[in-house]
């Protein structure tokens, strides 16, 4: 398949437009009101997560990235002179599954469409189904929240962005508790606004240890278009920002490294690439986003994470939309574990 039917073929792959439907510009208000007070978890003692800081074992890294190439030949993968990462890194000793979402809305992810103890017993039934494919790569249990959703409506500021409220990313961090060791990602759909306006909203939880980033070039708009009417983009310069932004809270709260999320499924989705920086504070995963038939969702990581190596790979698995059309079926994890790169990262919606 051509690249450039893929890439118009997947153009809606990865669109959540039903955001602007069911995150309105007020809900923040409403929900800090309905909350009334609510506990800061920043505030909380850190999270009693005994391998926070476990020391980082450069033969062992170096081994396992270099098994999840799987075996691939061109020199692409594993990537070369990539830094050793800082003690308590969480890849490639652990393989994140994670269910996505936001509290606002059923029809955008798993987390948000269960109450939790039932979304729980189903995140819970898909890692026990990863750890029987690969028993050597244990499964770090993550929930992946969108903090910030590109909305239909311009809201007060004229950005299109909907910033959620701290009491709904307070409730989150709380439903992670319910499984201990859960780790937290924010992601970031910036709409009109920008990646460097937005990182403040969520600093204060970035700097908890379980916290991560994820951000989505789809919502980055930065020609001015209004999100969903087009893909949006970012440039490595935008992700170079990110990781040193991340990098200097990690060496000054001494911290153990930040995995951060990039979503892809278009070549102009993240441009540059070749430019990303590594370091070992950030660990960056290049998540393949799009949503199809087994085969688009394949050509879609051939062409746009196997063929621009950054560091590591993420997959996503849509409940909804990779069903729509023939074969109508999930992939499984037999199946993802034949890629080259195996994707570390893998995302439940």
């Amino acid at each position: 398949m051509r690249i450039n039917k893929i890439a118009s073929l997947i153009l809606v792959a990865g669109a959540t437009i039903c955001t602007f439907t069911y995150c309105t510009s007020g809900a923040n208000e409403k929900n800090e009101k309905k909350a009334g007070k609510v506990t800061d978890s920043t505030s909380a003692d850190t999270q009693e997560q005994a391998d926070l800081k476990t020391p980082v074992d450069s033969a062992k890294y170096n081994e396992l990235v270099k098994a999840n190439a799987n075996g691939d030949t061109t020199g692409k993968w594993p990537v070369k002179n990539q830094p050793i990462p800082l003690d308590g890194a969480i890849l490639p000793f652990k393989r994140i599954v994670v269910y996505y979402g936001n509290l606002h809305s059923k029809k955008m992810g798993a987390l948000g469409e269960y109450a939790p103890k039932e979304m729980w017993s189903r995140l819970n039934a898909e890692i026990k189904h990863w750890e029987k494919v690969d028993p050597s790569t244990p499964v770090q249990a993550g929930l992946h929240y969108i903090a910030a959703v590109a909305s239909g409506t311009p809201g007060k500021d004229g950005k299109y962005i909907n910033r959620m409220a701290n009491s709904q990313i307070d409730s989150v961090l709380a439903i992670a508790k319910m499984r201990p060791n859960t780790i937290v990602f924010l992601d970031l759909q910036v709409a009109l606004s920008n990646i460097k306006a937005e990182l403040p909203h969520i600093e204060k939880y970035l700097q908890l240890p379980y916290v991560h980033l994820g951000i989505d070039p789809e919502f980055s708009m930065k020609d001015g278009s209004l999100p969903g009417k087009k893909i949006g983009t970012y440039d490595a310069a935008d992700i170079n920002y990110v990781s040193g932004y991340l990098a200097d809270m990690v060496n000054k709260l001494n911290l153990p490294p930040k995995v951060f999320v990039v979503h892809r499924f278009t070549k102009k989705m993240v441009t540059n690439s070749q430019n990303i920086k590594l370091r070992p504070e950030v660990q960056i995963v290049m998540h393949m986003d799009g949503w199809g038939e087994p085969d688009l969702k394949l050509g879609t990581y051939r062409h746009f994470i196997y063929g621009e190596p950054v560091q590591f790979t993420g997959f996503k698995l849509f409940y909804k939309n990779d069903l729509k059309k023939a074969p109508n079926r999930l992939m499984t994890p037999e199946e993802l574990m034949k890629l080259k790169p195996r994707p570390i990262y893998i995302q439940y919606q």
